[in-house]
């Protein structure tokens, strides 16, 4: 390495923010911050075709490609914003949410290593925590989402 290029250290996965945008909002849903996050996946089946007579060889074919579900663990936020949301999912199923996972440096949110956005965002799952009368904020034990894509979203000031 010469001495003028920059030292390029690894991503790491443990600072993130969840963004969330119901239908027609431009403003995220909730400032909320979780400790774990989980499902960012995509699966593409694949086809095996075999042609009549060439017993040496098969083609492979992509097929339909599956998501996984995002868990979200051991959130806290100071409002009611997200049981709200999945409370409205509830009495209109036709709503739905885009949602974005920023992943950032070590030095927090001023630079951003990768954005997944995920569309057409559903919750399935909101669990509250044990409660514990020390704790004076708003907390979220789970909360799971449906999606039914994701993919790499531009990085703010054009990172890797």
């Amino acid at each position: 390495m010469a001495d003028n290029e920059p030292l390029v250290y690894p991503y790491t996965n443990f600072s993130f923010s969840v963004e969330i945008y119901p239908d027609g909002d431009s403003a995220p849903l909730v400032g909320g911050a979780f400790s774990d996050c989980d499902g960012l996946e995509m699966t593409m089946d694949v086809k095996t075709i075999r042609e009549g007579g060439a017993n040496d060889r098969a083609y492979r074919v992509a097929g339909p490609v599956s998501y996984g579900n995002i868990t979200l663990k051991r959130g806290m936020t100071n409002s009611y914003d997200l049981w709200k949301w999945f409370q409205r999912s509830v009495q209109d199923p036709a709503l739905r949410a885009d949602a974005e996972i920023v992943l950032t440096a070590p030095d927090g949110p001023r630079t951003e290593r990768a954005r997944f956005q995920l569309y057409r965002c559903l919750p399935i799952k909101l669990k509250a925590p044990p409660l514990n009368a020390k704790d004076s904020q708003i907390a979220i034990e789970e909360l799971q989402i449906a999606y039914e894509r994701f993919e790499l979203g531009q990085i703010a000031g054009g990172g890797a």
